[in-house]
């Protein structure tokens, strides 16, 4: 019969080991890649292969472990298999993982400011503004990721317009409001270089400081237009 210090001590072992699990599924840039994605909506491994720019075969056994972690859910349909976050709870722990490697990172800091911060010098706005501003009418929100995601889950009243056809349907844009652009994430370059186009073209045009997994994760109101 085990004594309460022999349990104690073997509860801890376990609750750490099921701790491991999550750190362990983690400590991969593939796999963080695509937790990226997934915090986007719902993708086939068939889409994730190709985002990421690896084969099928690699894809699966990264989601396996990010599976067996609890991290991912996933559903068959068919001859395809659509993954998924397991919850809301998960992008949260992505975005506060996010958070921490920032400020611990000077490394990760210099590459942001490389990448972001110098070629976007003009403050973002930030999301109770915008919202303010998308219930009056007052500026035109425009989301440049791909329409998948699009449809998945957008800020209400917000135009599809992936940054590969933005040079086309920005001709569109009324010149007399404000534009608005999101994308995936603060760390995110797709709005970066969107904004650079806009303001290159003539309009007024600033980032949304997050993404819209954040926009979501703060419950603020979305709108779908899946198909």
């Amino acid at each position: 019969m085990l004594t309460d210090a022999k349990r104690f001590k073997a509860y801890k072992s376990e609750l750490y080991s099921q701790f491991a699990r999550v750190g362990r599924a983690v400590a991969n840039p593939r796999r963080l890649e695509i937790l990226d994605l997934l915090a986007q909506g719902e993708r086939t491994v068939e889409d994730l292969a190709a985002e990421v720019g690896t084969t099928v075969s690699n894809i699966s056994q990264h989601l396996q472990v990010l599976r067996s972690s609890g991290l991912v859910s996933s559903r068959k349909d068919g001859q395809f298999v659509h993954c998924a976050l397991s919850g809301e709870q998960v992008a949260v722990f992505w975005q506060a993982m996010r958070r921490l490697s920032v400020g611990l990172s000077s490394d990760l800091r210099e590459l942001l400011a490389i990448y972001v911060d110098d070629r976007d010098k003009l403050e973002q706005i930030e999301q109770a503004e915008l919202l303010e501003h998308v219930r009056h009418g007052r500026i035109t929100v425009i989301d440049v990721r791909p329409e998948r995601e699009f449809r998945a889950g957008h800020i209400p009243n917000a135009v599809s317009m992936p940054l590969e056809l933005l040079e086309e349907k920005m001709k569109g844009l009324p010149r007399d409001k404000e534009v608005v652009a999101y994308c995936r994430g603060p760390y995110c370059l797709l709005s970066v270089e969107a904004v650079e186009r806009l303001r290159k073209s003539g309009f007024a045009a600033r980032r949304l400081e997050d993404g819209f997994p954040e926009w979501r994760g703060s419950g603020l109101p979305i709108e779908r237009d899946e198909k």
